[in-house]
């Protein structure tokens, strides 16, 4: 009952609440009309007195509350991605401080919601000393005894006295000189898998050997930031999403492992405690790894590699909980997505680890939600079916949660005349998805969301895909729409007259020179590709594309390629792309601020502008050579890898090229080019004069 409502109910005299239940509470019913407009007021009223408060005011209210206090907004980003709120909350401590690096720092973090250190380059200076104010840290060679300086070195947390670097710290990167701060940002956040199986690499022999990945993978583990608890404090390597060495992790047992800190290993009848794990190099050495101890439980950080000294009871399942990095919430994980749940009842089914998805996904052929409860390992066989009119069947993890699909062959997906289905925040590897041909013209739809089919189905030891060819979706129905947000997948292959729309998500071939998206056959041209803040790598031949916007087309033809261009839309009348990378010579439909033909474009005006007598050989070798500059650069492309699809040193065309201008490609959404320059304005604004700062990405 609305509270509101029965208030006022009770206000009624007793004769006449008696009445008005004789006769079916009639009186009852109208007054819960007006309690409802009465709960709406008293709502309303609550957060006005919200409003008066930063810690708990509607976003709207932050600029005005900032306005208080002389606090101008930056750049407009969502509030969804990056809330004012902290900077807003913080701007008196600010000033208070002004000038001093705990400030830069706790300034870098609230402006950019990255993780931050800032680190005063003229204290790491090796200079001439004076006698009288004699630094015994500033040694101009190390002591090569003290190990973790010597790990540190270059990187944010390098102790080391440096000779003089007069390079300005603003544009040329130069950091060791008098004037200048460094603030360093980790672009990378630690994403938390909790308590999954792990991968036994020896099942067959006496499994002591496993995987901290879930896909058998060499992984590695990053240390789970601890949060700073007051402004002064300067970061350290425990307050920062930092890989964690095996000096490191052996030095700091007790800040890293346990079953709340960055790593842990659960084994039953096994005692997993610190006292009985050690930290070994365990890289290959011929048939077996190296450096295995005789009687602890050995952990390889680097390789995310675990090793037991007798198998564990047969009975035991090992469990290990880790964090891995990554750029954002992409491709599944433990992090919040309910928002994006297609069904907000109560689950049909829910599983948990041991128990069958396949009976389950049986009953769904009528509709209905089966949940994956845990960050289980599931693997076996799978089809869902849904009969004709069955509605929306979903297929999702829970909250907080991982699961592993490890198909023995395909996901197959029947969908009856208007049903439609959905896969939300799964892991899937070992074969394809498959969505198989049910004749007749009806509306059908499968959505994937926050879903990631490894490109090559599956990876080996390295992390190379093992099938790099093979597609991760095969959509034999005609007529299907696709939809995928914030996915990762392999090749898609589907026929002409679906409908693929695309978001927030990476399209990998394993390799710019194969086939990313094509009709069944791999070679001719697949259904129609709908991109927004996508990066595809591969080449792509559709139907014919309606939109691309925001995205990056990563492809490139062989040396015997029988493809005319890396990317082909076979009708070109219709559709635009905008705001995107398209490879030279592609065959899209009109373009309108894509890369990189608007660079040509721009240096072409500016190089007639100074010389009108340009001839037509300086024309193409000056297109040559922006088009050689414009190009996409990625710190890694290897799926598993932390920085993989992340953009590296790539010219702001690219970087900051979307219509909003943040980067083009999967990672748009994080607006890191607004952040920087947020970040750069703040600096101007509280950094002590005569100082100048760079900003550095640690990853």
């Amino acid at each position: 009952m609305n509270p509101e409502l029965k208030k006022l109910y009770d206000l009624l005299p007793a004769l006449y609440r008696t009445q008005d239940a004789d006769q079916g509470e009639t009186l009852k019913q109208l007054l819960s009309i007006v309690a409802e407009q009465m709960a709406v007021l008293r709502e309303d009223m609550d957060q006005l007195y919200d409003d008066q408060f930063i810690e708990t005011c509607a976003e709207w209210a932050i600029p005005y509350i900032g306005d208080l206090i002389g606090y101008r907004a930056l750049h407009n980003i969502p509030a969804d991605i990056l809330s004012p709120r902290a900077e807003a909350a913080n701007t008196i401590a600010y000033r208070r401080r002004k000038g001093t690096a705990s400030v830069l720092e706790q300034l870098a973090r609230d402006v950019t919601h990255w993780d931050a250190r800032v680190v005063e380059f003229f204290q790491r200076l090796a200079t001439t000393q004076y006698m009288n104010h004699i630094r015994l840290n500033n040694l101009a060679t190390p002591d090569l005894r003290k190990w973790e300086p010597l790990e540190r070195l270059d990187t944010a947390f390098d102790s080391l006295s440096h000779t003089v670097d007069v390079r300005r710290i603003s544009t040329a990167g130069g950091k060791y000189n008098i004037p200048n701060i460094g603030i360093f940002l980790w672009r990378l956040d630690a994403w938390r898998i909790h308590k999954s199986p792990a991968f036994p690499v020896d099942r067959v022999a006496d499994n002591k050997r496993f995987m901290f990945s879930p896909l058998g993978n060499n992984m590695q583990l990053v240390a789970r930031p601890e949060k700073e608890a007051t402004i002064a404090h300067l970061a350290e390597p425990i307050n920062v999403p930092e890989p964690i060495s095996r000096r490191v992790l052996d030095e700091n047992h007790g800040l890293y492992y346990g079953e709340e800190l960055s790593l842990f290993i659960e084994a039953g009848g096994v005692d997993t405690s610190i006292g009985n794990v050690e930290i070994c190099n365990l890289s290959d050495d011929g048939g077996g790894w190296a450096h295995v101890p005789e009687n602890k439980i050995a952990i390889d950080p680097v390789l995310g590699r675990i090793a037991f000294p007798d198998a564990p009871p047969n009975d035991s399942v090992v469990r290990v909980t880790y964090h891995y990095g990554f750029s954002a919430p992409m491709g599944g994980g433990e992090y919040r997505r309910s928002d994006t749940f297609a069904v907000n009842e109560a689950p049909t089914h829910s599983v948990s680890q041991g128990e069958s998805l396949q009976p389950r996904l049986d009953d769904l052929t009528g509709g209905g939600l089966v949940e994956i409860a845990d960050s289980g390992r599931y693997e076996e066989i799978l089809g869902l079916g849904l009969k004709v009119d069955s509605g929306l069947a979903e297929l999702r993890s829970a909250q907080e949660a991982r699961p592993t699909i490890v198909l023995n062959g395909n996901l197959k997906i029947l969908l009856g005349d208007g049903a439609a289905a959905e896969l939300n925040g799964l892991l899937i590897g070992g074969g394809p998805v498959v969505v198989a041909n049910n004749p007749g013209i009806a509306i059908r739809e499968l959505r994937l969301k926050h879903c990631a089919l490894v490109p090559g189905l599956e990876l080996d030891q390295e992390g190379r895909p093992v099938s790099p060819e093979k597609p991760s979706l095969i959509i034999l129905q005609e007529g299907l729409t696709l939809v995928l947000d914030r996915c990762i997948t392999g090749p898609i292959h589907c026929p002409p007259g679906a409908k693929i729309k695309i978001s927030n998500s990476i399209i990998d071939a394993n390799g710019s020179d194969r086939v990313a998206f094509s009709g069944l056959d791999g070679e001719s041209e697949g259904g129609e590709l709908t991109l927004e803040n996508t990066t595809v790598i591969g080449k792509v031949h559709a139907e014919k594309m309606p939109l691309v916007s925001n995205s990056i087309f990563h492809a490139r033809l062989a040396e015997s390629d029988d493809w005319p261009a890396p990317v082909i839309s076979k009708q070109t009348q219709t559709g635009c792309v905008r705001f995107s990378f398209v490879p030279e010579g592609s065959v899209v439909p009109k373009r309108f601020r894509c890369q990189p033909e608007s660079a040509v474009s721009q240096a072409l005006r500016a190089a007639r502008k100074e010389n009108p007598a340009l001839s037509d050989a300086q024309k193409t070798n000056l297109a040559a050579e922006i088009i050689s500059r414009v190009q996409p650069s990625f710190t890694s492309l290897q799926y598993g890898e932390a920085a993989y699809g992340q953009l590296s040193r790539c010219p702001e065309e690219i970087r900051s090229g979307a219509d909003d201008e943040s980067e083009m490609g999967a990672f748009h959404d994080l607006f890191s080019p607004q952040r920087e320059s947020n970040l750069k304005t703040r600096l101007d604004e509280y950094l002590k004069v005569g100082l100048e700062a760079g900003v550095f990405y640690a990853n």
